[in-house]
């Protein structure tokens, strides 16, 4: 492992030279180097996320520990692996770990950042203007067209496809801050989509309900599949002249080693698409029985008002109208418009 600036200049001095070892899976989990704009950016992720976690017990209030799980193992796990193992030991002289590590930053590191929900947990650990503040700038014009549904959707699979089609990949090989920018402009593309969709907050449209987020979760997982067929079956090289320059004598072709990079964005993107829609199937069916237990309560403590009146004494007209007349929630306003 790779654990300070002159050794890895050393590395990317032997890479430059084709000197990498050959590439192995034992290599793959044991090769690791630093990268140190994205060990501050997990740093600040985690002690932001954390001190929001023990404010809101300190309050007196419970952080699930599954949300926390995801967002450290899988959102923080996800960008450690793209941006400091073998991956990026190895992305400069063979295209697929680069895939897998756009990939990676683009589907896997949102969607565990968005399990853990850390929109909800700013608003339950901030102080009340803090919050608020927070509040406005999800609701504000400028996030939410950047959010909106299709736009988001479209922002990724645009980002993705510049990444590879333009180019912006090939020059980032070679411009170290650039390649930098290309890792937070995937995450970032990513989030737009993800965490609206899962958050507990009111950041997407009030036609946004469940079922349109499950339709739009698979509809993306749809989308997110495309570049990488693109990728695999495209006749030309993607930052061809980089990788044929760079690449060792034990690596396969450059052609085939695009294949492959294509392969693994197609199978890691249609994985990811999977438990992010159980993800979503699960917070529906949770909001459901919620929404079910207070409907029960209130007609549980309306049942006695409703009961016939004794001859001559007058009876109230709102007391023993239809629950969906007075209930005031998503049910009960379906069945108004059906009436």
């Amino acid at each position: 492992m790779t654990g300070d600036p002159t050794t890895a200049a050393s590395a990317l001095s032997a890479l430059s030279a084709g000197q990498l070892a050959e590439l192995t899976a034992g290599r793959l989990l044991s090769s690791w180097q630093l990268d140190v704009p994205a060990l501050l950016l997990i740093a600040a992720l985690a002690l932001s996320y954390g001190w929001g976690v023990r404010r809101v017990q300190r309050r007196g209030g419970h952080w699930p520990f599954a949300r926390a799980a995801a967002f450290a193992v899988l959102g923080l796990g996800a960008l450690t692996v793209a941006t400091m193992s073998g991956l990026a030991v190895y992305d400069h002289v063979l295209f697929w770990p680069a895939a897998v590590q756009n990939i990676l930053l683009d589907l896997v590191a949102p969607l565990g950042l968005a399990l853990g929900d850390p929109l909800r947990l700013a608003v339950e650990a901030l102080p009340e203007g803090a919050a608020a503040r927070v509040r406005r700038t999800m609701t504000g014009r400028l996030v939410r067209v950047l959010t909106f549904p299709l736009v988001s959707t479209v922002l990724v699979l645009a980002t993705e496809l510049t990444v590879y089609f333009t180019p912006y990949f090939a020059t980032a090989l070679r411009v170290g801050w650039l390649h930098q920018l290309m890792y937070l402009h995937l995450l970032v593309a990513g989030c737009l989509f993800v965490v609206p969709v899962l958050t507990r907050e009111q950041t997407l449209p009030a036609w946004c309900t469940h079922p349109v987020r499950a339709a739009l979760v698979f509809l993306d997982g749809i989308v997110d599949a495309v570049p990488g067929l693109v990728v695999m079956t495209h006749g030309t090289l993607i930052a061809g002249a980089w990788y044929l320059h760079h690449a060792p004598s034990w690596s396969p072709d450059v052609q085939h080693d695009q294949q492959i990079g294509g392969g693994a964005m197609l199978g890691i993107a249609e994985l990811t698409a999977l438990p992010f829609l159980l993800a979503l199937l699960y917070q529906w069916a949770r909001a459901e029985r919620l929404q079910t237990a207070v409907l029960d309560r209130r007609l549980d403590a309306e049942l006695p008002s409703a009961a016939p009146a004794s001859p001559g004494q007058d009876v109230a007209p709102e007391r023993v109208r239809p629950w969906w007349e007075t209930e005031q929630n998503e049910v009960a306003a379906r069945i108004r418009r059906q009436r």
